[in-house]
């Protein structure tokens, strides 16, 4: 499970080594991503399995825009985090990502269609 405090880590450690601003714009939009891929409806997972789950956070990092600065770079941290605490990486080509990450940011791609693209691209 990944915590509010592993993603502000994680922001921190993006804008130190990326560049931009530190802080957070709006609280509830961060803890809102944070807390979704744990999300339940009548005590079944909205999101059950990892890639599920980090689908549902990087989406979230990215539509929420809860940081001033780094919000994708966030976001695939927290998605990269999360996989991997589950055993789970990642093989796509850093150009691939790059698409992929403009996709969402650009609302091409709904969490349902980030966790078939993370199915196929990782192992």
């Amino acid at each position: 499970m990944i915590t509010k405090e592993d993603v502000l880590q994680l922001h921190t450690l993006s804008i130190e080594h990326y560049g931009g601003s530190h802080g957070v714009r709006d609280t509830g939009m961060m803890e809102s991503a944070v807390n979704r891929p744990y999300q339940e409806f009548e005590t079944q997972p909205l999101y059950p399995t990892a890639i599920d789950q980090a689908a549902a956070i990087f989406e979230s990092m990215i539509a929420n825009h809860p940081f001033i600065d780094g919000n994708k770079r966030t976001g695939l941290l927290a998605m990269f985090a999360l996989l991997d605490m589950n055993g789970i990486r990642l093989s796509a080509s850093e150009e691939n990502m790059y698409q992929f990450t403009i996709d969402v940011a650009t609302g091409k791609m709904d969490v349902d269609e980030i966790a078939s693209w993370l199915s196929e691209n990782t192992y």
